[in-house]
């Protein structure tokens, strides 16, 4: 069994008010093995579209490679924007070597209250991923029911949100579940009635379009 541990802490700083929650990223970043294109840095794999979905949204010209320069980026991108990184698995074991959530087996999953009660000013989790099984909302829904925690949902249509209350306190955080920035869930985007809409009017509409638009209004 290959364990696959989480090669990042959190990116967390006093000014953070959202936070990106995912699961982990491939087990190369684990090793250290980097691709061409990859930059050492959450969501660096050269196969995500996260970067690519914020690059086109803020015009950021990011740099796709394994430097310096390419992770100082990112970090001022969300620093600047008061946004951190919390993925809420720490380690998982894997019969097979790939980057699929539902491979993930024997899942230890991050203290993410914890975080939430250290940095105050953190109102909105954006998850980048729904609540099939092993993904970041699947998570979080099993983390909020281990502290008595309820999720309410505030929006049911995709992308999906909701809001739960820290234990001892009137603060609520609001969660917004994104369509997940991964090749992988390219065949869920297409069989989206809104996606096949758009795509009508507009025929060279892309899955990357999809979630530029799904993401924009979040970030």
């Amino acid at each position: 069994m290959f364990l696959h541990t989480h090669p990042y802490p959190p990116f967390v700083f006093p000014d953070t008010e959202k936070l990106i929650v995912g699961t982990l990223p491939p087990p190369r970043f684990t090793t250290g093995e980097l691709k061409e294109g990859d930059v050492h840095f959450c969501y660096g794999s050269r196969d995500g579209q996260l970067w690519p979905i914020l690059d086109r949204i803020f015009g950021l010209d990011l740099e796709y490679a394994d430097t310096a320069w390419a992770v100082d980026q990112r970090q001022y991108f969300l620093r600047s924007r008061k946004i951190g990184v919390c993925d809420i698995v720490g380690e998982a074991r894997r019969k097979k070597i790939d980057a699929t959530d539902l491979g993930m087996q024997e899942v230890e999953m991050r203290d993410l209250i914890g975080v939430l009660n250290q940095y105050e000013k953190v109102h909105q989790l954006l998850l980048t991923g729904g609540n099939s099984k092993n993904g970041p909302e699947y998570f979080l829904r099993r983390l909020l029911k281990q502290e008595g925690i309820d999720l309410e949902a505030i929006v049911e249509n995709v992308p999906r949100q909701y809001r739960f209350q820290l234990p001892k306190s009137t603060r609520w955080i609001k969660t917004v579940s994104l369509t997940a920035p991964s090749g992988s869930a390219n065949r869920a985007v297409g069989s989206m009635a809104l996606y096949k809409e758009k795509k009508k009017q507009d025929p060279s509409y892309t899955t990357l379009d999809f979630r530029v638009d799904q993401y924009r209004p979040f970030f």
